[in-house]
């Protein structure tokens, strides 16, 4: 053997690598990214930073309205609304606890053109109260961007009792006891609940049951016909 000439390798062995040096082969550590251009990005988990975090907020609100309205109260699920909003489920109990209290949430959104109501009632005389009420809430109905976040609430009050206490709540809260307030007579509450009952009695018909010939008849008409009843309800002694 020749002087500093390296030895033979032996049948089966690699070249030793040089000092400082791992041998060359696949990874054996964490990897620390995607393995391929097409793989979908995990979704995050934890607290997003303050930053992000009304943008993460409105992404889960967003998302728990339409499992709500395609899926149902009971059907839907925290996980299920995590996995459409893109994030953990950690990050939906954080923002809004409960699964009822992120259907509140959900509700109170897709609801907040119908809570302008007693503004519309107060905007004017006495005696034209009924029909500015039914007008406001059969504009509300009649707006496609409104009408299918209510339809799917209603839906879900009528076959669930949490989401029935949840809309209970936020009718009486938000609307029932403000329209009451524009009412200075006995009775006012049971009165602009009654005038409620008309008008919800009224839109279950026509838009939910879609019972004919109700479902197609012109608004006007319906107007005029509900009106004078809600005005009797809210005004005659």
């Amino acid at each position: 053997m020749t002087k500093n000439q390296p030895p033979a390798e032996l049948p089966g062995e690699s070249p030793a690598a040089p000092r400082g040096e791992s041998p060359a082969g696949p990874p054996t550590g964490p990897s620390t990214g995607p393995t391929s251009a097409d793989e979908p990005p995990a979704r995050r988990r934890g607290r997003p930073p303050r930053t992000e975090s009304a943008g993460t907020r409105d992404r889960i609100l967003g998302a728990a309205r339409a499992e709500f309205s395609e899926r149902g109260y009971e059907k839907t699920s925290v996980r299920g609304i995590a996995k459409a909003a893109g994030v953990d489920s950690a990050l939906v109990h954080h923002y809004f606890g409960t699964k009822e209290q992120v259907f509140e949430a959900a509700v109170a959104v897709a609801f907040a053109p119908a809570l302008n109501a007693p503004e519309a009632v107060a905007a004017g005389s006495l005696d034209g109260m009924g029909e500015r009420l039914t007008r406001f809430v059969f504009g509300v109905w009649e707006n496609p961007t409104s009408r299918t976040p209510l339809l799917a609430i209603l839906r879900s009050a009528v076959n669930n009792d949490t989401a029935a206490a949840v809309f209970r709540r936020l009718i009486a809260a938000q609307l029932m006891r403000r329209i009451a307030a524009q009412v200075d007579l006995p009775d006012r509450e049971l009165r602009a609940e009654l005038a409620a009952a008309q008008l919800v009695g009224v839109a279950m018909m026509r838009y939910v049951i879609k019972l004919e010939p109700l479902a197609s008849a012109d608004l006007e008409q319906i107007v005029a016909r509900v009106a004078p009843v809600v005005q009797h309800h809210l005004t005659d002694s």
